[in-house]
């Protein structure tokens, strides 16, 4: 092409390569000094990929929590228009064969025996501050994917709703544990559950403590495709590069999709206040059934970080 005639020339490979340096640097540094969250762009998809790596076992833990709510706001003032483009942005674990156990059980049972309501509160709000920003993609014109490729339990499960598209490895689980301890889940499965399956069919998963399988939630339609164990990362770059084209309607039909079953973040608030007063009045029994859970998932998680 003559550059004499004021048509631009194609990239040279240096000049791409410098392009994609200035694009990355671009990128918030706050994204990857995060202490439990993994973060990388990869700027051919634009696609943020992000894994929880916990310091201890995988759930929610405040300093969980603060991670993602620093996440967020980074992402929220470092992408977008005239900013660093971002069309896809991935959630998964870097925890062997568990996405996310949920929420701090060990936290609220000590909350619950000195009977600090205040905090409950404040933990629930939290949780549903998040999820009510992913909902809504941050305020950005991407499509969000939740990768699972172990147990999602409880408020991990709960977490994963609020994503547009779950891609699941065939050996993954869901559940929502709870009941099994006289409570139920506080963060958004009613809300979410109801608007997806109806409230039949979402009362029989929240008060059935059954544990589901991948196949299962597909055969639902909360989980949109299934991978092969090992093969979750590739399923999500190939549905990321089908998407491409198509991209622009398949985000205007997520957004269309949350107009029909608005949910608003004062209703996942109330819910979560009841939950809150649900849990001040369990027995010493329920809490033992929960540390008893707290203990195998412990168990687990060192079982599996030694392997």
């Amino acid at each position: 092409m003559d550059s004499s005639a004021g048509n631009p020339l194609p990239f040279s490979g240096d000049e791409e390569a410098l392009s994609e340096s200035l694009l990355n640097n671009a990128v918030p540094d706050g994204l990857f000094e995060l202490r439990e969250l993994d973060v990388l762009y990869d700027d051919r998809d634009a696609a943020l990929w992000t894994y929880m790596r916990p310091k201890g076992r995988p759930s929610f833990t405040p300093a969980m929590l603060g991670d993602f709510e620093r996440w967020q706001e980074l992402i929220s003032t470092g992408f977008g228009e005239d900013k660093v483009p971002l069309r896809y942005l991935v959630l998964g674990s870097r925890s062997q064969d568990v996405f996310c156990f949920g929420g701090d059980l060990e936290l609220f049972q000590h909350l619950i025996r000195t009977k600090n309501r205040d905090a409950l509160v404040q933990y629930g709000h939290r949780c549903c501050a998040i999820l009510d920003r992913n909902v809504r993609s941050l305020g950005l014109p991407m499509v969000t994917i939740g990768l699972v490729q172990g147990a999602a339990l409880g408020g991990g499960f709960e977490a994963l709703l609020s994503f547009d598209y779950i891609i699941a490895e065939r050996h993954a689980t869901f559940g929502l544990p709870e009941i099994m301890f006289g409570l139920y889940p506080g963060m958004g499965a009613h809300a979410f559950l109801a608007r997806k399956l109806g409230t039949a069919m979402a009362e029989r998963i929240i008060l059935s403590n059954k544990t589901y399988t991948a196949q299962e939630m597909y055969d639902l339609g909360l989980v949109h495709q299934i991978a092969e164990p090992g093969e979750g990362v590739s399923a999500v770059r190939d549905f990321i590069k089908k998407s491409e084209r198509r991209h622009s309607g398949i985000v205007g039909a997520y957004q269309a999709m949350k107009k029909v079953w608005p949910i608003q973040l004062d209703e996942l608030n109330e819910i979560t206040e009841l939950w809150a007063d649900t849990a001040l009045k369990l027995s010493d029994h329920d809490l033992k059934v929960m540390s008893r859970l707290v203990s195998a998932q412990g168990r687990l998680a060192d079982r599996l970080a030694a392997a």
